[in-house]
């Protein structure tokens, strides 16, 4: 019993394990309300838009883990250049798929590296940095996809949609993701140098990490994987559209902190973005539900996240 207890406070602890609860207590009210009635459903469609999350959410979570200040606020608008180019190039066409994608990740790479040369050789702080990028990145993809609209390949659409049971394929391959990413962090040198750098950058420099080239890794890896839900979403959606990254601006950075992740630096937690996600998603499910009004929607999930975070602990923080 002892043990048990001591298991149960441990995992308590954990800041990510709120997310957790906060999503079984908000799927909980919502079927409750609606008397069991598309709790399956809602399940399947919160692991479906989760999942665009999640990927963004994990290379967010790599820059804020730099320190204080780092954040890539180019996401939204990465996710709609990536997409417009990558459809374009597709042309609906199933045998350019493999071409599309590297498009995609080849704009990713270089708005990465684009981003980093604004912070490391125009010394602009990075949340400037890249909400500037995100100007010149947005006005560059509505300048080559307006009036784009082009259906994606087959084989992209299926995948993003495809369901097993009520599992949605994307969600499994995200989830996939998520644990290769979480070994890259914990327990590769380049993951171990990222929360090093978090936690005091001169230290780390001063132990041999070559500190930036760790940080145009992470802005690059941030941008990559924002460019990859870029060409995942417009598989989803049917096709590109400029504002289909809008959302995941904020929601990118919230999953991260109301994921156990540190705003300091120096303390990462993968885990915790997926149940971050799926709480956002049926917080909004529940509020809609309840016939909450946009206004109240907003008051009432920026409140349940304050609450969340607070719960989480702030800087007590231990993966």
């Amino acid at each position: 019993m002892s043990i048990m207890i001591a298991s149960t406070k441990n995992l308590i602890q954990k800041p990510w394990i709120w997310s957790y609860l906060g999503m079984i207590v908000v799927w909980l009210a919502t079927i409750t309300f609606t008397k069991g009635l598309g709790g399956g459903a809602m399940i399947t469609a919160a692991l479906s838009f989760a999942a665009f999350t999640v990927i963004v959410g994990i290379g967010q979570m790599f820059v804020i883990s730099l320190g204080p200040g780092n954040v890539d606020l180019s996401i939204p608008a990465n996710i709609a250049l990536s997409g417009a180019v990558a459809t374009k190039i597709m042309d609906s066409s199933n045998d350019m798929l493999l071409v599309g994608f590297l498009v995609a990740m080849g704009c990713g790479l270089a708005v990465g590296i684009f981003n980093y040369a604004l912070i490391r050789i125009l010394k602009i702080p990075p949340i400037i940095a890249t909400l500037s990028a995100s100007f010149l990145i947005l006005s560059t993809a509505i300048a080559y996809g307006r009036g784009l609209k082009i259906k994606p390949p087959t084989m992209l659409a299926e995948f993003a949609t495809w369901q097993i049971y009520g599992i949605p394929i994307l969600a499994v391959f995200v989830v996939g993701l998520a644990i290769v990413m979480s070994v890259v962090l914990h327990h590769t040198f380049y993951g171990r140098s990222v929360l090093a750098i978090g936690q005091n950058m001169r230290a780390a420099w001063l132990a041999g990490i070559n500190v930036e080239r760790i940080r145009l890794s992470t802005y690059v890896l941030s941008a990559m994987l924002a460019s990859l839900c870029g060409l995942l979403l417009s598989g989803f959606s049917g096709g590109a559209s400029l504002n289909m990254g809008e959302e995941y601006l904020l929601g990118s950075i919230a999953v991260v902190v109301i994921g156990g992740t540190s705003v300091a630096g120096g303390k990462a937690n993968v885990p915790g973005i997926w149940g971050a996600a799926l709480f956002m998603f049926l917080l909004v499910t529940m509020l809609n539900t309840f016939g909450a009004s946009a206004g109240i929607r907003l008051i009432m999930t920026g409140l349940i996240i304050v609450a969340v975070i607070t719960l989480a602990g702030g800087e007590k923080q231990l993966d």
